[in-house]
């Protein structure tokens, strides 16, 4: 594999990159179950001496574990496997809400459908209030 300046593979080269391979790896054992929500990740000292990489990218594929919503960092404690366990069962409709977004734009598209059934919700609610208070106000005086 030819790799270019300063470690970059060719523009569609096909083959993932380091970090990639870590991150991937780690959701892997996310979905069967091996690390489940609240257990710690490895530390970065133990994937860069599993993985043969530098700490610059193993703090890129916590990035992104982080960013697609695997993983939440604790101050002082490390990184851990992020808790979806506060999904009701009106959820379970509705895989965005308890799996990891698939990336920012997956999860601006969840948080935009929440919001539009929101609106919705919202909108006969304050139908119900005006035929309530029409109601009310035939009873009154």
């Amino acid at each position: 594999m030819v790799v270019g300046r300063r470690g970059r593979r060719p523009a569609g080269s096909g083959v993932p990159l380091t970090f990639e391979v870590i991150a991937e790896t780690l959701r892997e054992q996310i979905r069967s179950g091996r690390l489940k929500p609240g257990d710690a990740l490895p530390t970065q000292t133990a994937l860069m001496r599993e993985f043969g990489a530098s700490s610059l990218t193993v703090q890129k594929a916590m990035a992104l574990l982080k960013q697609d919503g695997w993983a939440v960092s604790r101050p002082g404690k490390g990184a851990f496997v992020a808790h979806y366990d506060q999904v009701d069962a009106d959820d379970r409709d509705h895989p965005e809400v308890t799996a990891p977004a698939r990336g920012t734009a997956a999860r601006v598209e969840a948080l935009e459908r929440a919001l539009a059934e929101a609106v919705e919700q919202i909108a006969e609610l304050r139908a119900r209030v005006v035929v309530l208070e029409a109601g009310n106000g035939d009873q009154s005086d």
